[in-house]
């Protein structure tokens, strides 16, 4: 694919930025578009929307422009979609800001646009209401007239390994010709593999299928440690057994919670679709209610350690250390941190969250002033400077209950200097 073809990516988050800024570095003139005006001025004064230094770092050296002005799709080739498609309330899933991009980039579709779109969505999505939209409202015909794809994004936020360039991709289109123009387009920027799907629908199911996998191994061991909670059993202990194993075992590890905008959403679109067509998830549906009792089940923790040493609950202060969804990054969507939060609260807690990374939804103070006061200490996010945490450091504040949510820390070190410690299974 000639590099003097311009790519405009359409949402400009923790995927469609990364995007942007490797298809630039490899060749391509990029445009950025985004409905969010500050996010807009911040990436156009080389400064990034979220926590990433690598981002950071290659913005700072990028020519891409930023804007929120849907017109400059004109100049442009290839147009790839990188909008969030969350969940509402209900589970059912949110399309509307796809819609709403969609709608957008039709009014200024022409003649050899390839589309394609990396939000992750449930199969059919693409044909069902992607297409529809970009017809209808450009009185342009798809395969005819302009391409439509579909490469599921895929991006592990905070892992020095594997980034955007790097990671294996897959690739469904309606055509055999909107197929090669994507697949040598991701080929010309990416070293990782690129694959071609049979169709587009079996594009959009890998991305469900990777996400659902995890969720569910991540419910297996959410429920085993809750049972080995009661049967004096370590999960942690069990899991590096069972590791030995060098074949058919893959280890998945539990905690306070699933965040982050893939694993606890992305079930859902499948489930939703499946019932939509005659199916009932019952599997997937158990992960996800296994899953998301996980923020009650450390709540509850805290409660009965309380309880165990003595401590009138009402009024009594918990520090909650950690808001982002995974260590070494501000992303906070679907964070278990405020489930448990409000579970505590409800309890008559007063809880106080620290979290270096998300200062502006952090109460107030240091980390040192956050543990002052506190009669129990809850890891919800492992953070480096979290895992740092010494049985000193907790007795020097007269704290003697840690509910380690992650398993980060070391066990016998704070049970032997008589903090009341549990983890999850632990």
């Amino acid at each position: 694919m000639r590099k003097t073809h311009t790519v405009a990516v359409v949402g400009l988050g923790y995927v469609g930025l990364p995007l942007a800024i490797l298809a630039d570095k490899m060749g391509y003139p990029t445009i950025g578009i985004d409905i969010d005006p500050q996010k807009i001025e911040c990436i156009n004064n080389k400064r990034t929307p979220f926590q990433d230094e690598k981002i950071d770092r290659e913005l700072k050296s990028s020519h891409i422009i930023a804007t929120i002005d849907f017109e400059r799709l004109r100049d442009c080739s290839i147009i790839v979609i990188c909008v969030p498609t969350p969940i509402h309330k209900d589970n059912s899933p949110n399309l509307e800001p796809l819609v709403r991009a969609c709608e957008d980039i039709s009014k200024h579709l022409h003649k050899e646009h390839l589309v394609i779109l990396e939000s992750t969505v449930n199969p059919g999505v693409s044909e069902s209401i992607v297409l529809p939209i970009l017809e209808r409202r450009s009185g342009l015909k798809a395969e005819e007239d302009f391409y439509l794809a579909h490469c599921p994004e895929r991006l592990n936020p905070g892992d020095t390994s594997w980034n955007v360039r790097n990671i294996n991709r897959v690739v469904g289109a309606l055509s055999e010709t909107g197929l090669e123009r994507t697949l040598m387009f991701y080929r010309s920027i990416i070293t990782g593999k690129v694959t071609a799907m049979q169709s587009i629908k079996e594009a959009e199911a890998v991305k469900i299928v990777e996400n659902t996998f995890r969720d569910i191994n991540i419910a297996f061991v959410n429920e085993l440690a809750m049972s080995f909670s009661k049967l004096n059993i370590d999960i942690v202990n069990v899991i590096e057994g069972a590791s030995t194993k060098p074949f058919g075992y893959m280890p998945h590890y539990p905690g306070c919670g699933v965040g982050g905008h893939c694993i606890p959403v992305d079930p859902y679109y499948l489930i939703d679709y499946a019932k939509k067509n005659g199916f009932e998830h019952d599997f997937l549906s158990l992960a996800r209610k296994i899953n998301r009792q996980m923020t009650e089940f450390t709540a509850e923790l805290v409660l009965n350690a309380m309880i165990e040493r003595g401590i009138a609950i009402p009024g009594k202060k918990v520090a909650l250390l950690g808001l982002a969804y995974k260590p070494e990054i501000d992303d906070c969507r679907e964070s278990p941190s405020f489930e448990i939060a409000r579970y505590l609260t409800n309890a008559g807690i007063l809880v106080s969250a620290y979290d270096p990374y998300v200062p502006e939804r952090s109460s107030h103070g240091s980390l040192a002033d956050i543990l002052e006061g506190a009669s129990a200490v809850v890891i919800a996010t492992a953070h480096k400077v979290f895992k740092n945490l010494t049985p000193e450091h907790l007795i020097a504040k007269q704290i003697g209950i840690l509910i380690d949510g992650r398993n980060c820390l070391p066990k016998e070190q704070f049970v032997k200097a008589g903090v009341l410690y549990k983890g999850i299974g632990r």
